[in-house]
């Protein structure tokens, strides 16, 4: 489940707003990310991948990932010539990961702390 674009950080209260019915009760949103036109947010008890398909972006998928099904992750560092950051989730039941590509302003090591965080739970 590859993306296409870069992802750059968007303000958790306005992701928390945008998506407040979506939220279950209490749930919080730490951080999140707009990739073009597709949204990652990372929640205090979930992952929630929001995928705009089609031209127009009405029809989305919504797509939550508990981090109890978070089997392992992976974060790749932006290079010198790869100028962008990549993750890798790996669930439960699935061989292949979601991959996810973030720009270089973006600081994957929060991204990496943040799963970290609510993985290890």
């Amino acid at each position: 489940m590859a993306l296409f674009g870069n992802a750059h950080p968007i303000d958790p209260a306005e992701a928390q707003k945008d998506y407040a019915r979506l939220m279950g009760q209490g749930e919080q949103v730490q951080a999140a990310f707009l990739l073009v036109r597709d949204t990652i947010i990372f929640t205090d008890r979930r992952l929630l991948l929001v995928d705009k398909q089609g031209i127009t972006g009405k029809k989305v998928e919504y797509h939550s990932i508990p981090y109890r099904s978070i089997t392992h992750f992976a974060v790749e560092t932006a290079g010198t010539f790869d100028l962008d950051a990549e993750l890798k989730i790996w669930v439960s039941g699935n061989s292949v990961p979601i991959e996810k590509t973030f720009t270089k302003g973006v600081d994957i090591y929060e991204v990496q702390a943040i799963l970290t965080q609510f993985v290890a739970k």
